[in-house]
């Protein structure tokens, strides 16, 4: 007796999730939309916070940057866990794979003398900004109003403590003497002149109350330190005998565009929002303004020290101004 073998084909009472047809209707969903979209609870909770007591778990007035529906910002890169997880365990491969390279071949010791300083007491210091700005990205993970933003300050967070390792991991790279390199950096951050404008400054986000005003403060700092330190002084680098400063200072170049993808699309939606746009520009070129000279402030006695030793590189004219919503 032979049997046949047939398909059938059953077709879905749903194509989503409720949440997601309550949006866009009944029709397939992104993997992003489903892990992403009215996620965060909005009622029945048990308690307000003990602290706090104005205010629920999850509040929107924790910033006074505001959206009417905070669904309405969606991640450019459409990162939820696992498309993250993937893409920086690749990231963080590829570093170590330049670092194993510089490594095998003793090229970080063998940088010249200037580059050398620059390296020990300018850059490997800023591992501990990084440890500073991953404490800023944590406050804007918990207190953010609607999960499409708060995934974003948590990717970021781990991002933050991904670069200080990076930059650990190349003082370890430098061979001898390494627990005097990290101890120097160390020491260099508390007391060298030179740090104490961003040591100062990043602490005094730290313990900003709006969440929201502390990513943007931190963002000042990000548009003026990763050009001037990592992507300006390419050439200069391989002209000058530091190649070895150049590829590594390439991942974190790489890392700093990928972060202004969803800051610059998170600034549009604020400033676009129908309801709150005109206030929070209001807000947001407040932030600009205050918190953008004090960066200002605090990388210039950076780049005057690094200026000291080596030829630092142009400014980087493609850099976004995300406050004014323009290309400077």
């Amino acid at each position: 007796m032979q049997y046949e073998l047939k398909y059938k084909v059953i077709e879905p009472k749903r194509h989503t999730y409720q949440n997601i047809i309550d949006r866009f209707g009944d029709q397939p969903a992104s993997r992003y939309q489903e892990a992403t979209l009215d996620i965060e609870p909005r009622e029945n909770f048990h308690y307000r916070p003990t602290w706090d007591a104005e205010r629920e778990l999850y509040d929107e007035r924790y910033s006074a940057l505001r959206l009417t529906d905070p669904y309405t910002f969606a991640d450019p890169r459409q990162y939820y866990y696992t498309p993250y997880v993937t893409n920086r365990a690749g990231f963080h491969d590829e570093f170590g794979k330049t670092l194993g390279y510089l490594e095998s071949r003793d090229l970080l010791a063998k940088m010249p003398d200037g580059w050398q300083t620059v390296l020990g007491t300018v850059v490997l210091p800023l591992r501990h900004y990084e440890s500073g700005a991953q404490l800023v990205s944590v406050a804007g993970a918990r207190f953010a109003y609607g999960s499409s933003l708060s995934q974003c300050a948590s990717f970021a967070a781990f991002d933050r403590i991904g670069n200080a390792q990076m930059l650990s991991r190349v003082g370890i790279a430098l061979g001898s003497g390494t627990a005097d390199r990290l101890a120097l950096a160390k020491t260099e951050w508390l007391d060298g002149a030179h740090l104490q404008p961003m040591r100062r400054l990043i602490e005094e986000i730290m313990i900003v109350d709006d969440w929201a005003e502390g990513l943007l403060a931190v963002d000042e700092i990000d548009k003026r330190l990763y050009p001037a330190f990592y992507s300006g002084p390419d050439e200069a680098a391989l002209l000058g005998g530091a190649g070895a400063y150049s590829l590594f200072a390439q991942h974190l170049s790489t890392w700093f565009t990928d972060q202004r993808k969803w800051l610059d699309a998170l600034i549009n939606c604020w400033r676009a929002d129908d309801t709150h746009g005109g206030a929070n520009s209001e807000i947001l070129d407040r932030i600009g303004r205050e918190w953008g000279a004090r960066a200002q402030e605090a990388v210039d006695a950076l780049i005057a020290v690094a200026a000291e030793h080596i030829d630092i590189g142009p400014p980087d004219n493609n850099l976004t101004d995300n406050n004014a919503g323009e290309t400077a």
